[in-house]
């Protein structure tokens, strides 16, 4: 029996710190996307104002991505030793200067804002620390909490996507689209504050089978998992780059494209409640991405095709999918794992070197892009990812764990 089957009927007491805790972790989970998706629907003028190229303008996406693989390793580490609450801490920090930064309009500048946006934001601290954080504040509703973080991060994702083009028509261009989401950075610094007085710390104490066990990298599935991880993500921060601008060249406008991209955001909300569930009450969840894998080939058909008068179902399918496909993927850390060590374990390593295949998606969509000036040739890189992402993620669906010999 799982501990969540074991504690399924304790009611969580919504007390005063209770309710200021949720909160905290409700803005911090705003900042996880909304900086990320806030780039794509003004990429073209960030280009032409600083002028540079697809490939490079590739990297302001890559850039955070890659600051993940670096820094998600010690995070943990340094949460242990600053506590799980000053680590949060310090990361709104780092946002709020990063934010800062990136939207200063100098070129330079940009591209360290960008970086230190990657080490703050979720992707380094908050993606690797919320779930641990909700497993160590509420062991007794971790799906409730997850599902309230999961929300209020795809749901800023959501907005962003939609309001970054509007806001870069105002005064401030597009300086002034990404740099609005320092209120919210800002914001959670002052709500998380009281949190810092807390020493609490999880503490690890593998018994001494857990630490005989092989490492988790010497294990065939854990590599399997790791690819459906990274595939998927790079499909995720891929899109987020650069589809808002494959609308536009279609005949789209900016405004057009960015409410396109914003749907895709909305729609993904659904499924990472949804999918969770379906997951969980199956031994074997290849039928789950069966289910993802059609809404994938038919989205991105519909995409690459250019048939823009049903833009909206082809968006609403890739949103879905992505919404099932990054579910079904943070399942795999528990659902192929025997014990919590091996779970984090198994978290780390997907996670880390996965966002690292992700970081070259953005660049290199681009650099096809420069090479054959058409949308037409970068697309092929789709149905290559795809392909990976859903081939690995079906391999890691059926029943059994990662540590199987």
């Amino acid at each position: 029996m799982s501990p969540t089957e074991n504690v399924a009927s304790k009611k969580l007491k919504w007390t005063s710190t209770t309710w200021l805790l949720v909160l905290g972790i409700v803005f911090i989970a705003l900042t996880l996307r909304s900086p990320l998706t806030s780039v794509g629907p003004v990429i073209e003028d960030i280009r032409n104002s600083l002028h540079i190229s697809n490939v490079v303008a590739g990297f302001i996406t890559t850039i955070p991505l890659l600051a993940f693989a670096i820094v998600s390793p010690i995070v943990p580490k340094i949460s242990r030793r600053i506590t799980v609450e000053r680590s949060l801490f310090l990361s709104m920090i780092i946002l709020v200067v990063g934010v800062a930064l990136r939207s200063s309009g100098v070129t330079s500048l940009l591209f360290i804002g960008t970086t230190l946006i990657g080490i703050g934001i979720g992707i380094a601290f908050g993606n690797v620390l919320l779930p641990d954080l909700i497993k160590l504040k509420f062991p007794f509703q971790v799906g409730l909490l997850t599902a309230i973080y999961t929300v209020a991060m795809n749901s800023s994702a959501s907005i962003a996507a939609g309001v970054s083009y509007p806001l870069s028509t105002l005064s401030f261009g597009w300086q002034g689209s990404l740099g609005v989401w320092i209120i919210l950075a800002i914001a959670a610094v002052f709500i998380w504050l009281p949190q810092t007085r807390h020493i609490s710390k999880e503490e690890i104490a593998p018994t001494t089978a857990q630490k005989e066990k092989k490492q988790i990298w010497r294990y065939p599935l854990a590599w399997v998992i790791m690819i459906s991880m990274g595939f998927q993500s790079m499909i995720f921060y891929t899109t987020a780059a650069w589809v808002p601008e494959m609308f536009k060249e279609q005949g789209m406008t900016a405004a057009q494209a960015g409410l396109m991209f914003s749907i895709m955001q909305v729609s993904q909300i659904p499924m990472t409640f949804i999918t969770p569930i379906l997951a969980g009450r199956l031994k074997d969840q290849r039928p789950v991405v069966a289910m993802f894998a059609v809404f994938y080939i038919i989205g991105f058909a519909g995409l690459i095709m250019g048939w823009t008068d049903y833009s909206v179902i082809w968006v609403i399918l890739l949103g879905a999918a992505g919404g099932a496909s990054f579910s079904m993927c943070m399942m795999f850390f528990s659902l192929r794992s025997r014990d919590s060590f091996e779970a984090a374990d198994l978290s780390g390593f997907a996670q880390s070197l996965g966002y690292l295949i992700a970081a070259v998606g953005p660049v290199l969509y681009g650099f096809i892009h420069d090479v054959y000036h058409s949308y037409d040739a970068a697309n092929i890189m789709y149905i290559f990812v795809v392909a990976i992402s859903l081939t690995a993620s079906f391999i890691a669906a059926k029943d059994r764990y990662v540590t199987n010999d």
